[in-house]
């Protein structure tokens, strides 16, 4: 999916709204692991899960992001459920953005497979990457028309103040260096970068480095991150975001109806955004 279809899906549902699929076995509810049918199947579990969140939010939602941490944990169970959530999104949602959670990155021949896995073997949208290895690490995965990397920028977890916005002696940041010297190998029709909403007024910085660039934002929701002051400082002309909810709308219930109770959440953030949108 390019930039152009990326943005009119937006724009038509209203909604810059990324739905997690961080599917913890230990989290599904009692009415997905209790069925006799799937009994003890984890792989079975694990999709009928998905389906059901699928389903329940796709229409308040233009992507989703499977976290491969959740699917791999499980072995060959977890990577079967990975392969048909997949299929089930293309072949029952193909408009919709998919982004493998996977955060790679390696010297080059390796993240030459990477890129093959995620964007040969299952045909995705985007992978995220982590750019600590610089450009031969990162290259590979841009040589595909038509597919993004998501770069690892500021995150929203409390350790990435280790070194992410440490400073050199001309006082620039870790993360303005990875957003300035990335730019130079890719575009903003081919690269994103990951900014947690809980950086709050830090979009302002990194719009003066990176104005055109989507950005991916997770922390929304379980996270404490604000979906206001992420636009306030964040959102540009054709949107130029991507906000994911994970936890937050996935395990808002963990009873009969946790999919309609995902439907809801999900259907709540995506008419914030829709009043986001609005004043753009």
């Amino acid at each position: 999916m390019n930039r152009k279809e990326l943005v009119e899906q937006i724009f038509a549902k209203k909604s810059f709204l990324c739905v997690g699929l961080d599917t913890d076995i230990n989290k599904l509810p009692k009415c997905i692991t209790e069925g006799e049918e799937i009994q003890g199947a984890e792989a079975e579990m694990m999709f009928k899960f998905n389906q059901a969140i699928i389903d329940a939010t796709a229409p308040y939602c233009v992507a989703y992001k499977p976290n491969l941490a959740f699917y791999e944990s499980r072995g060959i169970d977890g990577m079967i459920a990975f392969e048909n959530t997949i299929k089930y999104l293309k072949s029952h949602y193909p408009n919709h953005f998919i982004i493998a959670d996977a955060k790679r990155g390696d010297i080059g021949n390796t993240s030459k497979m990477y890129a093959q896995t995620f964007f040969e073997e299952y045909n995705l949208d985007s992978v995220t990457v982590a750019p600590y290895m610089g450009e031969d690490s990162v290259k590979p995965f841009l040589e595909y028309d038509g597919k993004w990397v998501i770069l690892l920028a500021l995150t929203s977890n409390k350790g990435s103040h280790d070194f992410q916005l440490t400073e050199d002696k001309e006082g620039e940041r870790l993360f303005e260096k990875v957003l300035k010297k990335s730019q130079e190998w890719g575009n903003d029709e081919n690269m994103m970068y990951v900014v947690g909403a809980t950086q709050g007024q830090m979009f302002e910085d990194i719009r003066k480095v990176a104005p055109n660039h989507f950005l991916l934002v997770p922390g929304v929701g379980a996270q404490g991150g604000s979906l206001q002051e992420v636009c306030k400082y964040g959102i540009i002309k054709d949107c130029g975001l991507l906000v994911n909810s994970s936890r937050g709308i996935i395990y808002a219930s963990n009873g009969d109806d946790f999919a309609e109770v995902a439907g809801q959440k999900a259907k709540e953030l995506q008419e914030e955004m829709a009043a986001e949108l609005a004043k753009l």
